[in-house]
């Protein structure tokens, strides 16, 4: 697994400060001109240097979720100890997601179209924005030349590119898959979107408490900003080359709700039906699961819909946790982020804590794993992802 993110680089440097319950999210808008926009938060990566991962000629030709997405490659490759000399470039394949893509690259062009003409457009423009540069630019760093493409559905994409890639793996195109995602939409202009829908938290007085997913005085999410990605094996592929497993995909749920383009179906109905799905598919019933890495979004809307959709699954609902409250949504790459974060969970027997929750809600009265992370075993795990359109994932995992 490779991860960049507010609270650390690296898997270990994450999960740490996922433990520690580390707030990643602050003030931006010293950075970001928030002029007139309601929400000044969100979990920024305030210490990346793209020339540590790419070389200095590059930076310029490839939007900022790709940069990311490159760190998280390179830490990713350290941790799976993959010789990529000795790996069969037709059986490795790549599969990210991103919600929005490098809109800096459509704003930057077009401003400067509009100031000095088309022939101040870059040559660059279109490779930097299309959102597939992100697998491009892995496959590339790789030589995978096995299934190749991206993931966009909102915030369900990076999740979707996992299941995906973990199908392609049962049927046989792939022995090994690169998938998760980046994003990096930490713009005026998408705050100015997201604002005007309500969506975002404007505690801009307290920032390190803006994200807090399933409190009663919740008030919205917090943009987040970075990239996950896991490296899927066959089982058979992993045990011949000695790799460490943390768990076993065991399946995944897939559906649509077919209601609002924004609002989540009363009581998560799609919700439920993915879960169920994801239990099934596995070969698994509810009171074997043990952790549920929730969507917890903070806002009003989804927390009570994924409550109601949980305690409809589950007679007794296992802990559930929002690594939302941390690191903030990071929209495409959420999924990718909290499968690293439930991956680990089964490698400690650690649950990671929903911070900032200090209003107990009745609509959403489960057990959040409230501020402090907590010891338990975990053998089995769910992660939900959630995204606007009405697309909804969960990723199934149970002790390898």
């Amino acid at each position: 697994m490779g991860v960049l993110s507010s609270i650390g680089t690296g898997k270990r440097a994450f999960w740490d400060a996922l433990k520690a319950g580390t707030s990643g999210t602050c003030r931006v808008d010293g950075f970001i001109d928030l002029e007139g926009v309601g929400s000044k938060v969100g979990g920024a990566i305030l210490d990346f240097d793209p020339t540590n991962y790419m070389e200095k000629r590059k930076v310029r030709r490839v939007g900022r979720a790709s940069q990311f997405a490159l760190a998280a490659l390179k830490n990713g490759l350290e941790d799976a100890q993959l010789d990529l000399d000795g790996v069969e470039k037709t059986r490795m394949g790549v599969i990210m997601g991103t919600g929005i893509g490098a809109v800096e690259a459509i704003l930057e062009n077009h401003l400067a179209m509009l100031e000095k003409g088309p022939r101040r457009v870059s040559p660059f423009f279109i490779t930097k924005y299309m959102p597939n540069d992100i697998v491009a630019e892995i496959s590339l760093a790789t030589g995978a030349k096995g299934p190749n493409f991206g993931s966009v559905s909102a915030c369900a994409s990076s999740a979707q590119a996992i299941g995906t890639a973990a199908d392609f793996i049962k049927l046989g195109y792939a022995d090994i898959m690169i998938a998760g995602g980046a994003e990096a939409t930490m713009l005026p202009l998408t705050y100015a979107g997201f604002d005007q829908i309500r969506a975002m938290s404007r505690r801009n007085d307290e920032p390190e408490k803006a994200s807090r997913p399933f409190d009663a005085q919740r008030d919205g999410f917090v943009m987040g900003e970075g990239a996950g990605l896991l490296f899927l094996e066959s089982e058979e592929h992993a045990k011949a080359r000695g790799a460490h497993i943390y768990a076993e995909m065991s399946g995944y749920g897939q559906t649509a709700d077919a209601h609002h383009i924004t609002e989540p179906a009363p009581n998560g109905e799609g919700a439920q039906r993915s879960m169920k799905l994801a239990l099934e598919l596995s070969g698994l019933t509810p009171n074997q699961v043990n952790y549920i890495n929730a969507h917890g979004t903070a806002t009003q809307l989804n927390d009570k819909n994924e409550t109601a959709a949980i305690k409809a699954v589950f007679s007794t609902p296992p802990p559930v946790s929002s690594t939302k409250s941390q690191i903030g949504h990071l929209l495409g790459a959420a999924g990718a982020m909290e499968a690293i974060a439930t991956m680990m969970a089964f490698e400690e027997n650690m649950l990671p804590p929903t911070i900032n929750y200090e209003n107990p809600d009745p609509e959403c009265d489960l057990d959040v794993i409230p501020n402090k992370a907590r010891q338990a075993q975990v053998d089995v795990a769910l992660s939900n992802v959630f995204g606007f359109g009405g697309h909804n994932v969960t990723l199934a995992f149970k002790r390898f």
